[in-house]
């Protein structure tokens, strides 16, 4: 295991059970083994049902591994991953809730008195800010997807888990999203924040500069190798389920800040999807015709 992995998984395996059937076994993803490094964007793409979501909620601490380890900043994970935050495929935002109430819900939970300011902030960072007040159906899906991760980073995680957060968008609002992400990503290492004093007499806090902060470590699932490409840092490969494997991992060699629209046109991203492609296609058609014979 890397000494510096922000999350590592070592022989993952995931066996589920049946519960009308305690005979039948169906293993969803088998011997992973998976690093992210603090500050790396890291994309899963793989055919449907290939085990992708299961591989996330294992990196959270929402799933126990049939088998193998995961360890978070080098220490094993044991219940929930506190050091990540989650955004999810389906809508997750409270209906009852404004947007602002919505993220600062986290916030309130561990008890921070300022939830409120925090939530504006972070919302004005999103380009919401004078939509705190509007409830989910009041929101268009873009906005709805703006405060859903705002809710997410509001809490400051040093991993974010995203499982195909921008799929029910359309292009133009998927795109919009995507380089908002990677704006909010890339600025992560300039940030200055609060971190508990170590004097050991002081209950305050010191601020970190920049150079002693780095991004957050980030876990992205995606159907759409496009955006895999134009996100990440490097792009892993699964296999077609069941027992699922990564079979190619890519690293993308493209300059930084990117555009995600303007990037594709680039002759190395080109290049970079057809390698990858090369992989992938046998596994998409092996997943499809297992769908059609299912």
């Amino acid at each position: 295991m890397s000494p510096h992995a922000a999350l590592a998984l070592r022989d993952v395996s995931c066996t589920f059970v049946s519960r009308d059937n305690p005979s039948q076994r169906y293993t969803a993803v088998d011997d992973v083994t998976l690093d992210v490094a603090p500050g790396e964007f890291v994309s899963v793409v793989g055919p449907t049902g290939c085990g992708k979501s299961t591989l996330l909620n294992v990196g959270a601490g929402l799933l126990e591994p049939s088998t193998g380890q995961v360890h978070v900043f080098g220490k094993p994970l044991t219940g929930i991953n506190t050091r990540a935050g989650y955004m999810f495929q389906t809508e997750a935002l409270m209906p009852w809730r404004t947007a602002r109430a919505n993220v600062m819900a986290g916030l309130e939970f561990r008890g921070v008195a300022d939830a409120a300011d925090r939530a504006d902030e972070w919302l004005k960072r999103v380009g919401l800010g004078g939509f705190g007040d509007r409830y989910p159906h009041q929101l268009s899906g873009g906005m709805r997807k703006r405060t859903a991760l705002a809710q997410t980073l509001v809490l400051d995680p040093d991993i974010i888990l995203m499982d195909e957060p921008f799929s029910a968008l359309d292009i133009q609002t998927r795109q919009l999203m995507e380089n908002e992400l990677l704006d909010i990503w890339a600025g992560t290492a300039d940030q200055r924040r609060t971190v508990p004093s170590t004097s050991g007499g002081s209950a305050g806090g010191r601020a970190v500069t920049s150079s002693e902060h780095v991004r957050k470590a980030v876990l992205f699932i995606t159907h759409d190798l496009d955006e895999a490409i134009a996100l990440s840092d490097r792009v892993v490969v699964l296999s077609a389920g069941p027992a699922s494997h990564p079979i190619g991992e890519f690293v993308i060699d493209l300059p930084r800040p990117r555009d995600v629209a303007e990037v594709r046109v680039l002759p190395r991203f080109i290049e970079l999807h057809k390698a990858i492609w090369d992989v992938l296609r046998e596994e998409v058609l092996k997943g499809y015709a297992q769908q059609l014979a299912a």
